[in-house]
C-alpha cells in the first residue's frame, strides 16, 4: 500500500508537470517577435506559435498533427507598424478557420517571426523555418530587399510563399516555384504613379529621392522611366540612407530647383522625416510617393506636413464596401488593433496559403500532405476570392488580378482617391 501511495504521488507530479508545460507556449505570441537576434535567449527554432484569439488553445493535439504557418515581418523597429499589420491580418484569418482544420483532425497553428527588415535575419529565419517539418507555408515579407535573398531558402526547402506587400519586380522573375505575391508589381505600381502625378495633378518637373533599397530604388527607377517617356523633366535623382534624420543635404537641392514634384521610393519612417524637413524649407510643391508611406505611424513622423501627400498602394481600401466595412470593424474588435491596409492583405495571403493546405490534404486521402503538395496546390490558386482581392497565380507566382490604388493624407488619415488608371 505504501508503494501504491509513492506511485500515485508520483503520477499525479507528472500530468501537474505536462498540464503546465501544456500552459507555458500555449498562448504566447510573444516569441515571435524576438525569434531573430532579439534580447530573448531563446534561439529562433524555439518560437512558440501564437494562438491568441483562438479556440481550444489548451486542447491536446490533433490527430492529424500540427500544421504551421509563419509570418515573417518586421515586428520590432521603425517598420513594425507595417510588420505587425500583417502579422495580424494572417493571425486573424488562421483563427476563424482553427475548427475547419481541428474538424479534419489537424492543429493548424501560426508561427510568427521576427525578420526586423534585414535580409541576414530574414535568411536565418527562414532557414530555421525550413528544417521545422511542420512549417508548411509563409506569409510574408513586407520588404523586397528581405524576401528576394530568404525565397533562396524557400525553394530549397520546397517551402510556399505568398507576400502581401513585395513589389520589386526581381522577386518573381528568378523562376522560383515557391515564390507568389497577391500585389501588383513595381513595373505595374511606379508607372501609374508618375501618369497619375502627369495627368492629374498636372506636373511638368520632377524630383526623384530613394532609400538605396531593393523597393524604394527600384520603384523609383520605373517612376523615372515612366516620366522621361511622358517629357516630365526631371530635375534630380538621389538617393538617401535609412535611418538618419537629417536629410538637408537632398533637400537643399530640391528646393534650390524647386520641382513640381518630389517622388519618395522608400518607408514612412524616412517619408514622413523628409516631407516634413521639405516644408520647413519651404518647399510647396506635390509629395508623393509609393505604399511605403502607407502607415497610421506616418502622420505620427510628418505631423501637420502629411496633409497633402499622395501616395500609389497595391492595396485596396476594404472599406469601400458595405461587407468590408463590417469586416474591418469585426477585425478591430477582436484584434483590438488598429486596421492598416495591408492587415486584409495578410488576412487574404493566409488564406489562399490555407486554401491550399486544405486541397492538399483532400487530394492526399484527408492525409497530412507533404511540402511539395501543399506548394503545387498554391501554385495552382485561380479565382481565390479573398475578403479584398481575387487571386489567380501566373507561372511566376504574380497575381493576375492585381490592382494599383491611389491615396491622400489630410491631416488626421489616408483617404482613397480611387484606382490608378
Amino acid at each position: 500500500m505504501k508503494k501504491r501511495s509513492h506511485i500515485s504521488i508520483l503520477s499525479a507530479v507528472l500530468v501537474a508537470s505536462v498540464a503546465l508545460t501544456g500552459c507555458a507556449g500555449g498562448n504566447s505570441s510573444a516569441g515571435g517577435n524576438n525569434a531573430s537576434g532579439g534580447s530573448s535567449s531563446t534561439p529562433p527554432a524555439q518560437t512558440q506559435p501564437s494562438t491568441s484569439g483562438s479556440s481550444g488553445g489548451t486542447a491536446a493535439p490533433a490527430n492529424g498533427g500540427v500544421i504551421k504557418i509563419a509570418t515573417q515581418t518586421p515586428l520590432s523597429g521603425n517598420q513594425s507598424s507595417l510588420g505587425d499589420a500583417i502579422k495580424t491580418g494572417a493571425e486573424y484569418a488562421l483563427n476563424k478557420r482553427k475548427e475547419e482544420f481541428k474538424a479534419l483532425g489537424f492543429d493548424i497553428q501560426l508561427f510568427p517571426q521576427d525578420d526586423q527588415a534585414d535580409p541576414k535575419i530574414g535568411v536565418s529565419n527562414a532557414e530555421m523555418l525550413i528544417s521545422d517539418p511542420d512549417v508548411y507555408g509563409v506569409v510574408g515579407h513586407l520588404n523586397s530587399g528581405v524576401a528576394i535573398p530568404s525565397s533562396v531558402k524557400y525553394e530549397e526547402g520546397k517551402l510556399v510563399m505568398v507576400s502581401p506587400a513585395n513589389t520589386a519586380v526581381k522577386l518573381t522573375e528568378e523562376g522560383k516555384k515557391t515564390v507568389h505575391r497577391i500585389c501588383a508589381r513595381d513595373d505595374a505600381q511606379g508607372p501609374k504613379a508618375a501618369m497619375y502625378a502627369k495627368n492629374t495633378l498636372g506636373v511638368k518637373t520632377a524630383f526623384i529621392i530613394h532609400d538605396k533599397t531593393a523597393y524604394g530604388q527600384g520603384l523609383g527607377d520605373q517612376v523615372k522611366m515612366q516620366f522621361e517617356k511622358d517629357g516630365v523633366q526631371m530635375l534630380g535623382y538621389e538617393g538617401i540612407t535609412q535611418g538618419e534624420k537629417d536629410y538637408s543635404a537632398v533637400l537643399n537641392q530640391v528646393t534650390a530647383k524647386n520641382p513640381d514634384i518630389i517622388f519618395f521610393g522608400g518607408l514612412y519612417p524616412e517619408g514622413g522625416i523628409l516631407v516634413k524637413q521639405a516644408r520647413e524649407k519651404g518647399y510647396k510643391g506635390y509629395f508623393m510617393g509609393g505604399d511605403g508611406l502607407d502607415s497610421s505611424d506616418m502622420i505620427k513622423i510628418a505631423g501637420p506636413a502629411v496633409e497633402g501627400v499622395v501616395f500609389t498602394s497595391v492595396a485596396g481600401d476594404v472599406t469601400q464596401t458595405e461587407e468590408g466595412k463590417k469586416w474591418a470593424d469585426e477585425y478591430k474588435k477582436t484584434t483590438n488593433k488598429p486596421l492598416e491596409t495591408y492587415s486584409v492583405y495578410g488576412y487574404d495571403s493566409m488564406n489562399v496559403i490555407l486554401n491550399g493546405v486544405l486541397e492538399a490534404i483532400k487530394a492526399n486521402g484527408g492525409n497530412k500532405p507533404t511540402r511539395e503538395q501543399v506548394l503545387d496546390s498554391v501554385h495552382k490558386t485561380k479565382d481565390f476570392q479573398g475578403q479584398f482581392t481575387k487571386v489567380t497565380f501566373d507561372d511566376k507566382g504574380d497575381n493576375t488580378n492585381a490592382d494599383v490604388f491611389i491615396y491622400k493624407y489630410d491631416k488626421d488619415k489616408s483617404n482613397f482617391v480611387g484606382k490608378a488608371q
